[in-house]
């Protein structure tokens, strides 16, 4: 991805990069090359034209992750479960299958997505949920409300700078001993992965403004207990699978 010989220290979610070129660092180090770079306000939008196509990549590349997410999160019935970036209602139709008389409510910036999920989840009759545009910075929702809170492939569309506002909101809408389950685009640690962040570099819409992040740390940081990280490629995109309590 570089055209010159370097030596790369990893500290985070930034990389610490020194060039040598004779001998001579030329670079200064904590340079975050992979922050988000396509702006909140046009998130929505950009996924609302994504959204026709989105589910076919979901399946090829974010499936087997999507699904392990749900069997971690071990959904019974009559919980009170919010998922944030609904998307086009993926995941959400497995919850909702599994909590038909909880409390069900998805939400997600693309009216687009959200349409998409509509569709979706009109195939089930006599369960409780509800759809509605919503953001993660400002989560309409009690304290500490919810049992379980799920969110897939957000984060790795949130600026470093930003992330800590959403988990302590994430953090505020849990009950105690709550459950949030995470997947993120995260860094490829296998043969190939390193390929969509060659495509970010090149056009961050390309990949939906998503690039590898890693949210372990972060969250120990907030006093979540980390009880699972699982690393899972597919198709060379490589995610991460969280379950954390509050």
């Amino acid at each position: 991805m570089y055209a010159y010989q370097c030596h790369i220290i990893e500290i985070g979610e930034t990389m610490g990069i020194m060039l040598s070129c004779c001998g001579i660092t030329c670079c200064s180090e904590k340079k975050n090359i992979l922050d988000a770079r396509v702006k909140q306000e046009n998130i929505g939008s950009l996924y609302d034209k994504i959204a026709p196509i989105y589910d076919a990549w979901g399946v090829l590349t974010e499936s087997r992750a999507r699904n392990r997410a749900i069997e971690l999160a071990n959904i019974h019935d009559g919980q009170s479960i919010l998922e944030v970036a609904v998307g086009t209602g993926l995941a959400f139709y497995e919850i909702v299958t599994r909590n038909p008389h909880g409390t069900n409510t998805g939400i997600d910036l693309s009216e687009g997505m959200l349409n998409k999920a509509k569709k979706r989840m009109s195939q089930l009759s006599e369960t409780n949920y509800s759809l509605h545009i919503g953001s993660a910075f400002i989560l309409d929702t009690g304290d500490s409300s919810i049992d379980t809170l799920v969110n897939n492939y957000m984060f790795d569309l949130i600026p470093f700078d930003d992330m800590d506002k959403i988990l302590l909101e994430f953090k505020r809408v849990l009950k105690n001993n709550g459950k949030l389950i995470l997947v993120n685009m995260t860094k490829g640690e296998r043969f190939g992965s390193k390929i969509y962040d060659f495509v970010y570099n090149i056009s961050p819409k390309t990949m939906g403004g998503c690039r590898g992040v890693k949210l372990v740390d972060r969250l120990k940081k907030h006093g979540f207990v980390v009880e699972v990280r699982e690393y899972y490629q597919q198709m060379l995109f490589p995610s991460e699978v969280i379950l954390a309590y509050k």
